[in-house]
């Protein structure tokens, strides 16, 4: 697993626009469908990433706990199916069946949302505020695989925490580290 770490770039950007088809209920969904007045969690993940998979149960208690306050999340797989079957559309709806994702969970056949959100590893979250502006890029928490420490989602609790009480994001944010995104031929970063 070649591990990568989320590419870090000037908060404040405002989130790109899409459409694409939750896996969840085979429907096509924008952002504007989805998104938030309060905040938006926007996660690059897949099925097969032992990053990810690591996490589910913690980014399942961080996405009912917020939702219940407002707070919209979004789920992306832009993973290169072909070389990748793991990650197909029909697999994606099984797992987030078989999790009980409380949240879409979309695929990025083209790969062009991924590139518009500078997305480089699964998982990779970025926050965005009631604007739609990014507030926050970085890691759920310290957890990782084999690392011993538990998966809090302090990370992305605490900036979801300043964004509803209307106080400013903490500017020292650590990156997200992941299995790179399965681009279909090379890298765009």
């Amino acid at each position: 697993m070649a591990a990568v770490t989320t590419i870090q770039i000037p908060l404040g950007f405002e989130a790109p626009d899409f459409t694409l088809l939750d896996t969840v209920s085979g429907e096509h969904k924008s952002l504007q469908d989805l998104k938030s007045d309060k905040a938006t969690v926007m996660m690059f993940i897949c099925n097969h990433c032992p990053f990810v998979k690591h996490i589910h149960d913690g980014l399942l208690a961080l996405a009912n706990d917020y939702q219940a306050k407002g707070v919209s999340f979004i789920a992306i797989s832009s993973n290169d199916v072909d070389n990748y079957p793991a990650d197909s559309p029909e697999l994606m709806k099984a797992l987030a069946a078989e999790k009980g994702f409380p949240f879409a969970y979309l695929y990025d056949e083209t790969q062009e949302i991924a590139k518009a959100y500078k997305a480089v590893c699964t998982p990779d979250f970025s926050i965005f505020d009631g604007d739609m502006k990014c507030v926050y890029r970085g890691q759920l928490d310290d957890s990782r695989p084999n690392n011993g420490k538990p998966v809090t989602g302090k990370d992305i609790r605490a900036a979801l925490d300043a964004v509803l009480a209307g106080k400013e994001v903490a500017k020292e944010q650590y990156p997200s580290i992941g299995c790179n995104i399965k681009w279909k031929g090379a890298a765009p970063y």
